[in-house]
């Protein structure tokens, strides 16, 4: 049997796994959670063998060999001591530390192959603290665990790797992960596509503006930013550099726009659904919360690319690469994306878990593109369609399920120690009660600690961290999580460790550090978006119509005034005047007051106004 069936195989039987437990719910928590980390785990060797290619291969062999027989006996040991673990709090023998240490270095070290050694070294970090905290000088010091009790902690409770953030992986985020792939292979990939095509092509700067919303449709689904600029920017990056387009400018334009994709709901690239667990409110509280700050960062891109083309001249689409409306709205295109999300929302209207909603989504994208194709396509066909997304849904969840089992660890650690604690007290301790200043140095902290990391497991280890330090001065917890998890985010563009730019730029094959700069450019906002959330409660849709109208405005002037500055548009001869008049807008809109936020707009929109007549003559 060669390597490719193998892992086709494998990758089948981890999409069928979530498909069936979607359908029919989920085993007991333990036993869900071990089954899916040894299917994927087992997955993972397979797709990321260790020394491929090289004359070392048997030994690479003979170690994943090893630690897939390690994980798997792991988890089978938990299936089959489930009521044990759960009602007996066993004490930890020799076996067990064995096993514990089977399958946390199997999940670190898969962990490394697929998103390099920064983040198993942070678990190993937390770990070794946990053993050896007693030996630290104050405050980080703490009386240290002995390896048994270490061992109890991961490996026999729901604490550790079994814990909450395994189980999301196992239920909810994989249901989407197979909701997406499924959609996205049954022709809602293209259908995404063309429509961005369409509906950006012929405007200043279209082929850039098709990049932020195919990218901002696929991140949404894809749960990484890196990943959607490797599959997206394919296709956006060259059109942009056919067209003339500045290769730093391109490549930025897709990796903020990926990036944009994991901060916009409904499905926000998975965290979503973690930080509902986390903060233990419904999923659609987060969803709620997050749609005026994603709304936000797309109009303060287009608006930046909008700038941005005029000022450079950038090109549109030509006529002929356009798709007709006809062809983008043909019901085998559109059919599968309605039926699916109508599935989606009756599941909830139901009152049903999200994993089972997802299920009933994916059972309404079947229907509808079973009764699209029969006739045109062959059923061989067909079926190849179905089992390639089963597939790659089954290759997406090893990189979610290794992260957040290895997230899991760390997380149990931090509230072991009480670190998490010991670090908000810091912080509030430098910053006192002012919660802006906490703001910054928490957001500053998310930006290092997220750097080289993926979306999710970014945001659980800020929010571990971070979030109490300020729910601690007096921040509304969602605030304060979603404040975390936009700077864990935007991570992957800010430098020096942009990582979704690295990707785009070498795509576009231009230096990494010029599309860093436009990268930070075009998602300035985001930097800022957050604080909005600390200083208008309206942000979240949360208070009255007031409140909501005092951010909107506010988050509007900020859009439009900061991409103006940042690109030098001119309302005025002076650039002295223009730079002026968007500083006081940046200023009126953050300061919170019922009345500056208005005031924002109505300078802003005065001034255009004004100007109007002296950029006629510029012109």
């Amino acid at each position: 049997m060669t390597a490719e069936r193998i892992q086709k195989g494998l990758a089948l039987a981890v999409g069928l796994f979530v498909l069936y437990t979607a359908a029919t719910g989920p085993f007991e928590g333990l036993i869900q959670r071990a089954l899916f980390l040894a299917l994927v785990t087992a997955l993972g060797f397979a797709l990321y063998p260790l020394g491929k290619g090289t004359t070392w291969r048997p030994v690479g062999l003979s170690i994943d060999m090893a630690l897939m027989t390690a994980t798997a006996s792991a988890c089978a040991y938990v299936v089959v001591n489930y009521d044990r673990i759960m009602t007996e709090m066993p004490w930890a023998t020799t076996l067990d530390m064995a096993l514990t240490a089977g399958v946390v270095l199997a999940v670190l070290e898969l962990g490394r192959r697929t998103v390099g050694p920064i983040f198993p070294l942070l678990v190993l970090l937390g770990i070794a603290y946990a053993a050896f905290g007693n030996v630290l000088p104050d405050p980080l010091r703490h009386r240290g665990f002995d390896p048994a009790f270490i061992t109890e902690t991961i490996f026999l409770s729901d604490l550790g790797i079994w814990g909450m953030l395994t189980g999301v992986a196992a239920t909810v985020v994989s249901a989407f992960v197979l909701f997406g792939a499924l959609l996205l292979h049954t022709g809602g990939g293209q259908a995404f596509m063309d429509l961005a095509i369409r509906l950006g092509g012929r405007q200043p700067g279209g082929a850039a503006k098709i990049s932020t919303i195919a990218s901002g449709l696929f991140g949404m689904i894809s749960g990484s930013a890196v990943a959607n600029v490797a599959t997206t920017g394919n296709f956006t990056i060259p059109m942009m550099t056919r067209l003339g387009y500045p290769r730093p400018f391109a490549a930025a334009v897709e990796a903020v726009a990926s990036t944009g994709g994991q901060i916009a709901p409904p499905i926000m690239g998975a965290a979503a659904f973690v930080m509902a667990e986390i903060l233990g409110v419904s999923y659609w509280t987060i969803i709620v919360g997050a749609v005026l700050p994603a709304i936000l960062f797309y109009v303060s891109v287009f608006v930046t690319v909008h700038f941005v083309a005029l000022r450079r001249g950038l090109a549109i689409v030509p006529e002929h690469e356009m798709p007709a409306w006809p062809h983008i709205l043909a019901p085998r295109r559109v059919a599968p994306i309605l039926a699916a999300l109508s599935g989606l929302g009756i599941g909830t209207y139901l009152g049903r878990s999200i994993a089972t909603s997802a299920f009933y989504g994916i059972v309404g994208l079947l229907i509808a593109f079973l009764a699209t194709e029969i006739g045109r396509l062959p059923f061989r066909d067909m079926l190849g369609k179905l089992l390639n997304g089963l597939e790659d849904a089954g290759k997406g969840m090893v990189i979610i399920g290794v992260l957040l089992a290895g997230a899991q660890v760390l997380v149990s650690m931090i509230n072991l120690t009480g670190i998490g604690v010991t670090l908000s007290s810091l912080i509030v301790s430098v910053a006192g009660d002012r919660v802006v200043l906490v703001a910054l140095i928490v957001g500053a902290v998310c930006l290092i600690m997220g750097m080289g990391l993926p979306t999710t497991a970014a945001y659980v280890l800020v929010a571990a961290v971070l979030a109490p330090a300020m729910t601690a001065v007096g921040v509304e917890p969602l605030a304060a999580h979603l404040f975390v998890f936009y700077f864990a985010t935007i991570s992957v563009i800010t430098p020096p460790v942009c990582v979704a730019v690295f990707v785009g730029a070498g795509i576009a094959g231009t230096n990494w550090l010029p599309a860093a700069g436009e990268a930070v450019r075009l998602g300035a906002v985001t930097y800022i978006v957050p604080f909005l959330l600390l200083l208008y409660p309206g942000m979240l849709l949360g208070g009255g119509p007031v409140d909501i109208m005092e951010a909107v405005s506010s988050g509007l002037a900020l859009v439009i005034a900061v991409p103006a500055l940042l690109t030098g548009m001119r309302l005025f001869a002076h650039k002295s005047v223009n730079v002026t008049i968007y500083i006081l807008v940046i200023g009126l809109a953050l300061y919170p007051h019922p009345v500056t936020p208005f005031a924002a707009l109505i300078l802003l929109g005065g001034a255009y106004v004004a100007g109007r007549p002296q950029r006629k003559v510029i012109a």
